[in-house]
């Protein structure tokens, strides 16, 4: 966050007002008397509180987190050239490759004219990005056939419509040997920067050659697997908990294509290909070639949660496929009384990630490269279904996790919607089954989220936790990543804090999205094949998440939670205490069109405790459709200031449409 000079405060974003008295009118604009209590600390905040969520959607993993820079890398889409372009004498074979479940190879021939060439052409995901100056890691599984002993390829990184010379601006050759599948690799440096290149694969020479697992990835991708950015961008968000892999592709179109977790795990060229559920599902939004290559899998999410600090959260199907998608009629679902493989494959994920290196899966996490066990405490069990037959699906999977494993935290679902009839059946259906969580989504305009900060002051403190699993506020006619939207998000937020007793859990919905391959928008994070973006609501997040606090403390105007009740003015307010740093923080939102004055008084301070002047962190916007964008990045950034108290009073003034902490340390 940009740290700005005390001498740009006349900027007036969010500044301290040390000569205006509490209580008193500067004008005619009332100061609001926000009083803070340092005596009664509150609940303790959850360290899962903010988190992130993932969802193969928008190019999220194959095209994205997934820095695999080729497409169909190995030949097994249902069109299994979709990608490539093929020159010359190039043969799909099958049946004796090197990987069983990824049954396709290529077979590069002579072309049969010496001024023919044989040749395979790989478009990437919307181009392959490359810079000047970086190493990419290309790796290919090949063999000789016919006899031959030796045989030759020649790899080119290229720019089919360029003005220059030679499309190709460097190449590598390869020389193969034996009869025997290996893996070959060769490392390549790129001579210039270009969003869109080719890979391109000559056959020299007249001698055959078999190729699978053709690959190419950016040689200082994170664990040498996820783009670096994006991987940096996750981090710097600080999340509590990391939900994976979705989302609707868990329950999949059909149960034959729902996310299931075995395939994802060992060796990455012998993991299925999977039908993405998400390619075709609106036809306004179509990309046909969108499919799951699981090279980003169970494994490398459990590794990547450890990275950055967050509890794994994965979520497994029920054995119902997409409610949406599918009819009673269709029998879509597995029966009631053929549940057990689910369930055997949800104990088996928590020997996988826990279990001893005894054990069939703990031996595969083991061998995979890490024997020490990932520490799951969270498990999902269903994604957004709902009414009678999620219930019945629900309830043999609970009863099998609380026998065999007690200490393992149980999220149950809401189902699709935050209110109405199916979330009413399923709450009561939850508190019954006596699940831990109860997964709530809500994708709302800004009327919503303006209006349900007081949500959650009225739930049952001793039933089932809330785990906010999926939201974003949907601007009316501006579905996108403006600012307003995520004032609308920084205002609800305050609800979400002041009842962290209730709330557990809560993660922005969706992560990804690649700027020319998204099928749903807004989206937290967005990027080209080079660079990334940080959207209005990732700040808003990371806000959050960086200055959560430890425990909740109450604040109040006349008694009252602020939470743009009658009378405040379009202000939401909440005030956390950070035992760790000794700090007391205040979360500040003005969703109104003018300026707002208020003071903020810190009572409880024990003797010889004293609050010294601290920061506040302004998010604003004077253009409320103002967003970031991969061409300008920086539109909207918070900016830090120091901030003034005087005694146990902080005098302030809050900007139209602004978003502020203030943190100030106690001695």
């Amino acid at each position: 966050m940009k740290k700005t000079s005390l001498s740009l405060l006349a900027a007036m974003l969010c500044v301290s007002v040390s000569s205006a008295q509490p209580g008193m009118n500067s004008g005619s604009q009332l100061v609001h008397d926000f009083q803070v209590n340092l005596k009664k600390v509150g609940a303790p905040i959850q360290p899962t509180m903010y988190g992130i969520f993932f969802e193969d959607i928008n190019y999220g993993a194959d095209g994205g987190l997934y820095a695999e820079l080729v497409k169909n890398r190995s030949f097994d889409f249902p069109y299994a050239f979709t990608g490539w372009q093929v020159a010359g004498n190039v043969e799909l074979r099958k049946g004796d490759g090197p990987f069983d479940r990824n049954p396709n190879y290529v077979r590069l021939g002579y072309s049969g004219h010496h001024d023919k060439f044989t040749a395979l052409i790989n478009e990437g995901f919307f181009g392959i990005g490359v810079e000047q100056g970086k190493t990419y890691n290309f790796s290919v599984w090949a063999r000789v056939p016919d006899g031959f002993k030796t045989a030759k390829v020649r790899v080119q990184l290229a720019i089919p419509n360029t003005m220059g010379e030679r499309q190709q601006f460097v190449e590598k050759e390869i020389t193969f040997e034996g009869g025997e599948w290996k893996k070959y690799e060769v490392a390549i440096e790129s001579s210039l920067t270009h969003p869109k290149a080719q890979l391109r694969i000559f056959l020299v020479g007249r001698n055959s050659v078999d190729l699978e697992h053709v690959s190419l990835f950016p040689a200082d991708a994170w664990n040498g697997l996820l783009r670096n950015d994006l991987v940096q961008a996750l981090a710097d968000l600080h999340p509590g908990v990391f939900r994976f892999p979705g989302g609707c592709i868990v329950e999949g179109t059909d149960l034959a294509t729902r996310y299931n977790w075995k395939n994802t795990v060992g060796p990455a060229e012998n993991r299925p290909l999977n039908e993405n559920r998400w390619h075709y599902t609106f036809d306004y939004r179509f990309f046909p070639d969108y499919f799951q290559t699981y090279g980003l899998g169970f494994y490398e999410f459990f590794c990547l949660s450890e990275a950055i600090g967050a509890a794994p959260l994965p979520v497994i199907s029920c054995g119902l496929a997409c409610q949406f998608q599918n009819r009673p009629e269709e029998n879509a679902h597995c029966p009631v009384d053929e549940l057990q493989p689910f369930v055997q494959d949800a104990l088996d994920l928590i020997e996988f990630a826990n279990g001893s290196i005894d054990t069939k899966w703990g031996k595969m996490r083991a061998d995979m490269g890490h024997p020490e066990p990932f520490g799951l405490k969270f498990l999902a069990v269903g994604n957004e279904q709902w009414g009678q037959e999620y219930i019945d699906h629900v309830e043999p999977f609970i009863n099998a996790l609380r026998k065999e494993h007690p200490e393992i935290n149980i999220i149950g679902t809401a189902g699709p919607y935050n209110s109405g009839e199916m979330f009413d059946f399923l709450w009561p259906e939850m508190r019954r089954l006596k699940a831990d969580l109860v997964d709530e989504h809500y994708y709302a305009p800004e009327s919503w989220f303006i209006s349900h900060a007081n949500r959650y002051d009225t739930y049952d403190r001793k039933g089932p936790k809330v785990f906010a699993g999926e939201y974003a506020c949907h601007g009316r006619g501006k579905k996108y990543n403006h600012f307003n939207a995520s004032l609308m998000e920084a205002a609800f937020m305050t609800g979400l804090e002041h009842n962290a007793d209730v709330v557990y859990m809560a993660t922005y919905a969706p992560l990804f999205a690649h700027v020319e391959g998204w099928q749903w928008r807004p989206d937290l994070i967005w990027y080209d094949n080079l660079r990334s973006v940080r959207t209005c609501s990732y700040y808003v997040q990371q806000l959050y998440s960086t200055y959560k606090g430890t425990n909740v403390l109450t604040l109040t105007e006349n008694g009252k939670a602020v939470a743009g009740n009658e009378g405040q003015d379009g202000l939401f307010a909440s005030a956390v205490l950070d035992k760790e740093k000794n700090q007391v923080i205040v979360k500040v939102v003005n969703t109104a069109n003018e300026p707002r004055r208020f003071d903020l008084t810190f009572n409880g301070l024990k003797k010889r405790q004293t609050l010294v002047d601290g920061e506040h962190i302004i998010f604003h916007s004077d253009n409320p459709d103002m967003e970031n964008t991969v061409q300008n990045p920086a539109a909207v950034l918070p900016r830090t200031f120091q901030q003034r108290i005087e005694g146990n009073v902080m005098h302030g003034r809050i900007a139209p449409n602004a978003f502020c902490v203030y943190a100030f340390t106690i001695q």
